[in-house]
């Protein structure tokens, strides 16, 4: 491998999507702070979450990835981590039980604080300023002073990240993630719901099989814990260099601040400082790739980012829109793997199927997002190719933000509850509706 890039060296490749800070000397103390600090993940996490996404894409698990769109630093508390660890946990459970296969977990949280922008700029009322790139960039506020970049929230994030993956931890080994609190973990809310009613009937099935396992004296420790890992696109240089180390087991760069990292569909330039920064890694990657992607590109990318073609290595995460993601994602699955390339195929059905409704919402419809699911795996199924998983934006909290689903939300609706600072998020019943879909789709696959 050569040698792993300067800071500087992959500045001079003129990265897209990075703010542009007032203060060089800040900056330079923020990376400076960063670089001592622990890590918050291991490099051997990282690779046995690299061997589980090869089993994805193998057909022998499938990763289920969800949290937030851009997590904020006001939503680190610990009912807001246990909600949508909640979730996640549900929709693994439901997808494990009802398709009978492995469900890698990985949550887009402890890191998910920036996020790019069409746009430099916002403009309110006559009132031009730099645009939010998330709460690791600028403030939400619109006012002058919050929205200039400060280097130093990339540490705020650090601390954030940490104070997140503690959470997250004791959750899934203290207690939390048993799977004999399955019935816990709905909510009289969900209960209420057609999908929370099919919940509480599989999780009753599931307590009986439970039952009886402990009673013929099968009581295995996963039963009690699960694995969970964290990811989210690495859009900061100056952040993902600072939390690169080498590891003194192999002697390779890691980015330690989270397991799985990705590469944005607005910064996946083959000649980019992303993917020049990625390729030297050794996490498990992935790519976003859109409507504007070629098979070709998929193919350049692969051989410069997996060149020793390892399983597991890297991931495809297409997010092409309902309209378009059957005729778009076929070229690429086909050419790729005419050519043998090792890659696990991962379906976002959210940024595709974005628009803004008539009173300003930025939002999606549910239908959409099942389709676009249903459109890649019918593009799989065709080619006998594997569905690896998806990649959601979700929270576990009773938000109004997506048009839709058995709650039926409609345009008037989104004003009830929507608090998203950014894209808008499925809320724990439509996340839930989505795991049962997906599930009978597994189970056709």
């Amino acid at each position: 491998m050569s040698t792993f890039p300067s800071l500087e060296q992959l500045h001079a490749l003129k990265p897209l999507q990075q703010p542009t800070y007032p203060d060089q000397a800040a900056v330079d103390a923020a990376v400076g702070r960063l670089r001592t600090a622990p890590p918050l993940v291991f490099a051997g996490e990282c690779d046995e979450l690299k061997d589980k996404i090869a089993a994805a894409s193998r057909g022998e698990a499938f990763l289920l990835a969800g949290g937030d769109c851009a997590e904020t630093f006001d939503g680190v508390t610990a009912d807001n981590v246990r909600n949508k660890l909640r979730v996640l946990l549900q929709m693994a459970v439901v997808l494990t039980y009802a398709a009978s296969v492995p469900v890698v977990k990985v949550g887009r949280l402890a890191g998910q604080y920036a996020k790019p922008r069409s746009a430099d700029t916002e403009t309110r009322d006559g009132v031009t300023l730099p645009a939010y790139r998330g709460d690791a960039v600028n403030g939400f506020e619109f006012t002058p002073e919050s929205r200039i970049p400060d280097p130093q929230r990339l540490v705020e994030v650090y601390h954030a990240s940490a104070a997140t993956l503690n959470l997250v931890r004791a959750f899934v080994t203290g207690g939390y993630a048993d799977l004999r609190q399955v019935h816990t973990w709905n909510t009289d809310f969900v209960r209420s719901s057609e999908f929370g009613q099919q919940y509480e009937q599989m999780a009753g099935e599931i307590e009986r099989a439970l039952t009886f396992m402990k009673a013929i004296g099968a009581d295995p420790d996963e039963f009690h814990r699960v694995d969970f890992h964290s990811s989210h696109e690495a859009l900061l240089l100056e952040y993902e260099h600072a939390m690169t180390r080498i590891d003194s087991r192999t002697d390779q760069p890691y980015n330690v601040s989270g397991h799985m990292v990705w590469i944005g569909e607005r910064t996946r330039q083959i000649d980019g400082a992303h993917v020049e920064y990625f390729r030297h890694i050794r996490n498990p990657i992935g790519v976003k790739l859109g409507p504007t992607a070629t098979a070709d590109d998929a193919l350049a990318l692969a051989g410069r980012l997996n060149p020793g073609n390892e399983p597991g290595r890297l991931t495809f995460i297409t997010r092409f829109g309902a309209e378009r993601v059957r005729e778009g994602l076929a070229p690429l699955v086909e050419k790729v793997t005419a050519e043998g390339v090792s890659v696990t195929w991962v379906s976002d059905p959210m940024h595709g199927n974005t628009f803004e409704t008539s009173s300003g919402y930025k939002t999606r419809r549910f239908d959409d997002v099942l389709d676009e699911i249903q459109g890649f795996f019918d593009v799989h199924r065709s080619l006998g190719t594997v569905p690896g998983g998806m990649m959601v934006e979700m929270t576990g909290d009773d938000v109004t933000e997506i048009i839709g689903g058995g709650e039926a939300i409609d345009e008037a609706g989104l004003a009830h509850r929507y608090e998203s600072v950014v894209d808008p998020r499925l809320n724990r019943v439509q996340s839930l509706e989505l795991a049962f879909r997906v599930a009978d789709m597994l189970r056709k696959a």
